[in-house]
């Protein structure tokens, strides 16, 4: 799968670099961050309603439509896929810790 997110941002960064006409991700790029995000909140939305509708192949096809989006508002914020990769495994080497809670008392 990581090559796989790789080799699309790296098409994504492509097409930011080098527009070509009729291309979508270059379609997102003219209309700016607005829109990229307005696709990524609709996207997620798509997303919520498949998995509560229990269609699989709909959710699967809404978490890739979702990643897409996400890559491009990525290339657009200039976030790279190393970026997140390493935030994800510095999470990853905590899973396991116990996090110690703050108990507050509210009687006081």
């Amino acid at each position: 799968m990581e090559e796989t997110i790789k080799g699309l941002y790296d098409i994504v960064l492509k097409r930011k670099e080098n527009p070509q006409e009729g291309s979508y991700t270059c379609y997102l790029f003219e209309k700016g961050l607005d829109k990229i995000l307005k696709k990524c909140g609709e996207e997620n939305a798509e997303m919520i309603i498949a998995a509560k509708n229990e269609n699989k192949d709909e959710l699967i096809g809404e978490i890739a439509d979702l990643c897409y989006h996400t890559l491009v508002m990525m290339a657009e914020k200039g976030v790279s896929v190393e970026d997140v990769q390493a935030e994800l495994e510095q999470r990853r080497q905590k899973i396991g810790n116990l996090k110690q809670f703050h108990v507050s008392d509210h009687n006081t």
